[in-house]
């Protein structure tokens, strides 16, 4: 049996080398009786891994990996493609990694950062509202994308974003300047602490500056069990606004939401912007092709991805600190929004 590699341990067992490796690792995700079974064979065959060889090639790999949360935001695509493409040039490889609405991007982050023996990483989407104690177990450089830390929780990470709170006064004066007085507004989970919390707070006030009492029946909160940024919670949103209170305009906190309010709108019989404006946040394309095409907030998409990986690398580098950045959004006056006519 000299000379035994890995893969003859997998052909021997009938398993695929990545199985031999997860129970060579002590990985939890393998079946019990296949990790006895494995192990025995590398018992019987007295296979020793090449450790150092192995050691060897995880140093040497470059990669980074962009962790996403929020899968239903179609507007995370975009900004994936510019990371990967930045990635190639600099010969990094880039690790996509999904995380459930329910999970906490942080433990998943500190795990694939251990699993994957990355350089450094991206967060897209999420919260930064996290333990000194969890941020401390990070032991890669990470940059925090689309997501505002200054003068909140977290503020010592490396961020590159809009204003959150400034873009969201800038579309609700916008929505009052139009004559809308009674304007809902369609947002993240209440117990959210980050994106959500910021837009809630730039609309709530705007209100209170123009003298607009803020009214909470007219906030309609995702669901965090149930909803994501999804055109169909937009719709669901809507659907449960309409049950609730009567509005000139909805300002809803990504396109995606807002284009599913304009469905639920246009089932109802309402029309859009006759009878009730609609705004969105993001600046996504499908919202310059919708009927009537979206109302918005431009994120500067390119320069936040370029932004986000060349601080990044200047961090694994050791050439950066962690700073933040912040860009300014654009607000795009289309079809959906117009003057309130009661």
């Amino acid at each position: 049996m000299a000379g035994m590699t890995i893969k003859d341990i997998a052909k021997k067992c009938h398993v695929g080398v990545s199985t031999v490796s997860r129970a060579m690792n002590n990985h939890p995700d393998i079946n019990p009786e296949t990790k006895e079974k494995i192990l025995k064979a590398i018992e019987e065959a007295n296979y020793v891994p090449n450790n150092s060889a192995r050691n060897l090639k995880r140093n040497d790999a470059k990669a980074i990996a962009v962790l996403v949360k929020g899968i239903g935001n179609t507007f995370f695509s975009e900004l994936v493609g510019i990371l990967e493409r930045e990635c190639e040039k600099k010969g990094y490889s880039c690790i996509l990694q999904y995380v459930d609405e329910q999970e906490d991007e942080w433990d998943v982050a500190i795990r694939v950062g251990k699993e994957k023996r990355l350089r450094g990483l991206v967060f897209l989407g999420g919260s930064f509202s996290q333990s000194q104690e969890k941020i401390s177990q990070m032991e890669i450089p990470c940059v925090l994308s689309t997501i505002c830390t200054v003068g909140m929780p977290g503020a010592s990470l490396a961020s590159v974003s809009v204003d959150d709170f400034k873009e969201s006064y800038k579309m609700t004066e916008y929505l009052i300047g139009l004559g809308h007085k009674k304007i809902a507004f369609i947002t993240a989970p209440k117990n959210d602490a980050s994106i959500g919390k910021l837009r809630l707070m730039g609309y709530r006030t705007a209100l209170e500056q123009y003298q607009i009492p803020y009214r909470e029946e007219l906030v309609c909160y995702m669901d965090e069990k149930r909803d994501t940024y999804s055109y169909q919670s937009g719709y669901r949103l809507m659907q449960e606004l309409l049950k609730r209170e009567t509005f000139t305009a909805v300002y809803a906190t990504a396109d995606t939401l807002a284009i599913g309010a304009c469905r639920a709108l246009k089932e109802a019989g309402i029309s859009v912007p006759e009878e009730c404006s609609v705004a969105g946040f993001d600046g996504m394309d499908a919202g310059r092709f919708y009927i009537p095409s979206l109302t918005t907030i431009r994120q500067p998409v390119e320069e936040i991805g370029k932004a986000t990986a060349g601080l990044l690398f200047d961090l694994i580098k050791g050439k950066e600190k962690p700073r933040q950045l912040i860009y300014e959004g654009e607000l795009i006056q289309r079809e959906s929004t117009a003057r309130c006519k009661q």
